[in-house]
């Protein structure tokens, strides 16, 4: 395994981590407790949709790993159909296996979240909403900054984009206070916070390198065009954020009155 302090300065960790069967059964070992801490937040981000449930369209999971955060969604929603985006081989092939009862109503894109630029071909120009989950977090601010416009540039007028994931400390006394209630959840936490293997060093470097405060980032996507943003869930470091790409008014769009809605089943 590379030094950590290596580690730090490597733009490509992430990329060798979710391309490697190391770094892929890591993740499978922590599936059962992910899974269990997870499921209330997938279930209240595809709650936060303003679709109905029987209403056709089209969403992205951004770093969709096996598909859990689109499979929620996809159970909401009847009609919805789920664009995955990963990069990792290993991932999408377990995905294939797991989302063999929505067949039809999904498809898997590679996506190389860290690269700038024009997204994949098999996402369509418009979609309907964004999510990802527990991905941004591994981007840089540049990248994280470049990502949300290119996220409202995706979405049709109207369209959500959702993220739920792990935020830094803002400052010293709350990290304090969200370690002292962790530790006090889970009597095993300090005890494995201060004695961890040399891997385990390196993937926790890996995993708080480009983390940051919420603040900021809720002021990316303000920068990035959205509106409605908010926080819409948050529990010590882990959050839920989010807001949508505003609606075309009449005038923008050559009509005489009201404004037009979000475009559903967009693909």
């Amino acid at each position: 395994m590379p030094d950590t302090d290596d580690a730090a300065a490597s733009e490509d960790t992430n990329a060798a981590i979710w391309k490697s069967d190391i770094g892929v059964n890591f993740w499978r070992s922590r599936k059962d407790d992910r899974a269990r801490r997870d499921a209330e937040r997938r279930v209240l981000m595809a709650q936060l949709l303003p679709f109905a449930g029987d209403e056709p369209f089209t969403f992205v999971d951004l770093g969709a790993g096996t598909g859990a955060a689109a499979r929620t969604i996809l159970d909401h929603y009847s009609a919805a159909h789920a664009i995955l985006a990963d990069f990792s081989p290993q991932m999408m092939a377990q995905g294939e296996t797991e989302l063999e009862p929505y067949a039809g109503r999904y498809s898997y894109v590679e996506f190389d979240l860290t690269a700038a630029g024009d997204w994949p071909a098999g996402i369509p120009a418009r979609v309907d909403a964004v999510i990802s989950s527990l991905s941004v977090h591994h981007l840089n601010d540049e990248r994280k900054q470049s990502l949300f416009a290119e996220i409202h540039a995706q979405l049709a007028p109207g369209g959500w984009y959702l993220n739920y994931d792990p935020v830094k400390p803002p400052d010293p006394v709350v990290e304090e206070a969200w370690l002292r209630a962790g530790d006090r959840r889970d009597p095993e936490a300090h005890h494995r916070r201060h004695h961890m293997n040399d891997e385990e060093k390196f993937r926790h470097a890996n995993h708080v390198r480009y983390m940051i405060p919420l603040e900021p980032q809720v002021g990316f996507l303000r920068a990035a065009g959205f509106e409605g943003v908010d926080v819409f869930w948050k529990e010590l470091d882990f959050v839920i954020y989010g807001g949508r790409r505003p609606l075309l008014s009449a005038t923008a769009s050559g009509g005489s009155g009201g404004v037009v809605p979000p475009v559903a089943g967009s693909a």
